[in-house]
């Protein structure tokens, strides 16, 4: 691929777009023109094949350090559909079910009525299990197995099936299911299997080598979660137990931790590259799952009112499908997005995949007009 370099000013957007999809390009530059973007990095797959891998920017407000090829991020809750990808895998191998209880692997889970809860379930945010029922610190979140101890014996909050409540915890339960089935954590088959193997520049928090590679989270003020998603009910105050703001990604904890729902680190082609791979193989003739489990991965298991998002949220198996055009205007599309603004997912009526990584972070989620800008350009390229 050839490398091409548009300026404007003091930012500089280099990378490559295919003839066809130059407008990529220029929807990419305009975020940073008219919105406001610092650094960031974006990129699109069409059947299978990149057609644009762009970056630009700069990893801080000061603007002395360049957003490079190689730089990462952390995408938050983008990192969900990264877990999804890993269960997804696991699924195709025939280790496991989606229609599989929790208990058959975790029989501690069982407790106070959660029996019956299956994997989709757990992976659509059915579990009752939002956030801890005392007390928390961010160490606790943060502790791994311990965590998952105390979460499986707690009572949900609803009757299993009846409601879906988003959550961060959803990790923790989710990685020590996955270590029981497979016998390594999300944290080790991601370093093992997707980017050993496949080569996609994706990690479940980040090594101290990879540090000098990480753009920090940037916001005009420190961003708190509670500014995101109101504590109004139980559900919610769950989420906010213990209570996050942004600057938690730059601490030792956060980095180290095993925690799929929020410290995934990674760059646009990579999350785009392991979309498409969902769909199409790569150079080596492999994908990442066959159709049958994408296509369970993708099944709708949750449309309803979210109780801690407060709005419709049609959540399949570690997965957002779309909803009010969120991944465009293709209803089978699905992925996920992150606090801030970054986001992954597959269209498979349009045969595309996207990635998007930045350091600006916003509150405005799936209405971030960024967001909006290249994915209505993808589409008028199409």
């Amino acid at each position: 691929m050839s490398t091409q370099a548009l300026k404007t000013s003091d930012i500089e957007v280099h990378g490559y777009c295919a003839p066809k999809y130059e407008r990529l390009r220029e929807a990419f530059l305009g975020n940073f023109r008219n919105l406001g973007e610092i650094g960031g990095s974006f990129a699109v797959t069409v059947r299978g094949e990149l057609v644009a891998d762009l970056w630009g920017g700069w990893k801080d407000f000061e603007a002395t350090t360049p957003w490079e090829q190689d730089t990462i991020a952390c995408v938050w809750s983008t990192s969900k559909g990264i877990g999804g990808a890993c269960f997804a895998m696991l699924i195709d191998r025939g280790i496991a079910s989606y229609e599989d209880k929790v208990s058959r692997y975790w029989p501690e889970f069982a407790v106070h009525g959660k029996g019956d809860l299956t994997i989709g379930m757990l992976l659509s945010h059915q579990s009752g299990i939002t956030g801890f029922d005392t007390p928390a610190t961010l160490d606790d979140l943060f502790s791994g197995e311990p965590a998952a101890q105390r979460l499986a014996a707690q009572a949900p909050l609803w009757p299993i099936g009846t409601a879906s409540g988003y959550s961060n915890v959803v990790a923790i339960l989710a990685t020590e299911l996955f270590k029981r089935i497979e016998g390594r954590s999300i944290q080790q088959f991601v370093a093992d299997e997707l980017k050993g193997s496949f080569g996609l520049d994706i990690s479940v928090g980040v090594s101290q080598q990879d540090l000098p590679r990480v753009a920090i989270m940037l916001s005009e003020k420190k961003m708190e979660a509670v500014n995101t998603v109101p504590v109004a009910n139980e559900a919610q105050r769950g989420l906010h137990n213990p209570p996050l703001t942004s600057d938690v990604a730059t601490t030792p904890g956060f980095q180290r931790a095993d925690i799929i729902a929020m410290n995934g680190f990674s760059n646009a082609r990579a999350l785009a590259s392991m979309y498409g791979l969902l769909r199409h193989p790569g150079q080596d003739g492999r994908r990442l799952a066959g159709d049958a489990a994408v296509a369970e991965a993708a099944k709708l298991r949750f449309d309803g009112v979210d109780r801690v998002r407060g709005i419709r949220r049609t959540w399949s198996a570690g997965f957002l499908r779309n909803v009010e055009n969120c991944w465009g205007p293709n209803a089978q599309a699905f992925g996920h997005g992150g606090w801030g603004g970054s986001f992954g997912y597959v269209d498979p009526v349009a045969d595309i995949s996207v990635g998007y990584v930045m350091n600006l972070m916003s509150d405005q989620m799936d209405l971030n007009p960024r967001r909006r800008a290249l994915i209505d350009a993808i589409y008028a390229a199409r």
